[in-house]
């Protein structure tokens, strides 16, 4: 009996990807009935492989049977050409070839599925769990604790050379349209060489890589996300990263924890009150000790003026040099924290600190003042649960301290004038970045009434 010759489209596909190791290409062939397979064995689950597809060709008793069975496959997908095709081989997908008819079935072999522990959003009382480097794991995630029949899932495919999917959510029922259109246009006009996480993508959908608030919030928290929906949010997730982006966002989303929901409203209240108190002393406290000890120190009582002054005594260069000095080195504390090995890191930071300021003060080159200064601005700068705003309140501090430096009191008021009119009118997704929560709407992290 002579052998049957295997389709021209997979003949085509070999010669794309030779001379590439894992290509498979080969026949099943049982009573003169042969069918033609064509993947890439380094993506492709070899036991979901033999019991989806080889196992059935030789249990089936007829040709006719196995092509029902295959075209009633829940993994079959529409079958693609060109580039495409070959892209959805290399994601893991079979080609099957039965008599003229093709199949494309996806067998991907998996390995990020494993969901994570929280670690940029840890909570005492709320889940523990965040989410999973394979998208389809984070879409059961999603779906396990929001069971709302008008939950949507869009999935499209970027442009660039990863080629990863990625899935649009929102409730149908509360989304904003003017926002969900906003998304999907920024996503079909995104142009970008590669995109591997959604750090990546988010970068590229505030509109500006140099905008240094962000537009987009970064959360790894499947209840956040789902409390975000249920807010009428759009949450965008990409295959390959354990994160999501939620649009759009005001400022005071990046203020909020979810254990702000999972307290009565008084301790959520006091929580708040005292993270804005520290986002105000991270942002502000340099460029005011700059401004009164060097421009106004009128303004401070006689006894505290003495104490300020005689602290700096032997300090030898302006107040301005010693909060740059200051802070700069905090920085460097601060990278190296997150740069070492988690064995050593905590030790070391906090050696290296008390080495460094109590050298400082010692050889006169920072005062006792600047030090606790230093020390409540480190600790406020981590008061801000959103890391991404954390980072930019830290880079909004040397610009107040460079307009106090140049025009001192004057120049901080102004300085901070500006700030606020900035994200005035700043906007994200089409929706104003100071916009306020009243009393009774629906906040970013829960759905609580406050009426």
């Amino acid at each position: 009996m002579s052998k049957p010759n295997p389709p021209t489209l997979m003949n085509e596909l070999s010669e794309k990807f030779t001379p590439s190791s894992d290509i498979i290409f080969k026949p099943l062939q049982m009573e003169g009935n042969t069918v033609f397979m064509f993947y890439l064995k380094s993506v492709v689950d070899g036991a979901k492989l033999h019991g989806t597809i080889i196992k059935p060709f030789f249990e089936m008793k007829s040709f006719g049977s196995y092509q029902s069975y295959v075209e009633s496959l829940p993994d079959l997908t529409t079958m693609k050409s060109g580039e495409e095709l070959q892209i959805e081989i290399t994601k893991g997908h079979v080609l099957v070839a039965i008599e003229d008819e093709f199949y494309l079935i996806d067998i991907k072999l998996v390995n990020s599925n494993e969901v994570q522990q929280t670690l940029m959003e840890p909570t005492i009382y709320g889940p523990q769990l965040a989410l999973s480097e394979d998208i389809e794991t984070n879409l059961n995630i999603i779906r396990q604790r929001y069971h709302e029949p008008t939950l949507k899932f869009e999935m499209h495919q970027l442009k660039d050379k990863a080629h990863q999917p990625v899935a649009i959510i929102y409730d149908e029922k509360t989304v904003k349209q003017s926002v969900l259109k906003n998304v999907k246009e920024k996503l079909k006009n995104l142009d970008a060489t590669l995109i591997q996480s959604a750090g990546d993508l988010q970068l590229h959908l505030n509109g500006s890589k140099i905008t240094l608030f962000p537009t987009l919030i970064l959360t790894e928290r499947p209840d956040r996300i789902s409390y975000n929906l249920a807010a009428g949010k759009v949450v965008v997730m990409i295959n390959g990263s354990p994160h999501a982006l939620i649009a759009p966002v005001v400022f005071f989303d990046f203020m909020l924890s979810m254990e702000d929901n999972y307290h009565t409203f008084w301790i959520t209240t006091f929580t708040l009150i005292l993270r804005y108190i520290g986002l105000i002393i991270c942002l502000i406290l340099p460029a005011l000790y700059v401004a009164v000890t060097s421009y106004t120190p009128d303004v401070m009582r006689t006894e505290l003026a003495l104490t300020v002054a005689g602290s700096r005594l032997g300090v030898p260069y302006p107040s301005f040099i010693e909060v740059l000095f200051m802070l700069i080195f905090m920085e460097f504390l601060t990278e190296a924290s997150i740069r070492l090995p988690k064995a050593i890191s905590a030790t070391a930071t906090t050696v290296g600190g008390l080495i460094l300021g109590t050298a400082a003060t010692e050889a006169a080159l920072t005062s006792n003042i600047m030090i606790i200064i230093v020390s409540a601005v480190a600790i406020t700068s981590f008061v801000i649960p959103i890391s991404e705003m954390s980072f930019s309140i830290r880079i909004c501090r040397y610009m107040l301290i460079i307009y106090t430096t140049l025009f001192g009191t004057i120049g901080l008021i102004l300085g901070s004038l500006g700030l606020v009119m900035f994200l005035a009118n700043k906007r994200s997704f089409g929706e104003p970045y100071l916009k306020m929560y009243w009393w009774g709407e629906k906040k970013e992290i829960g759905v609580r009434s406050k009426g």
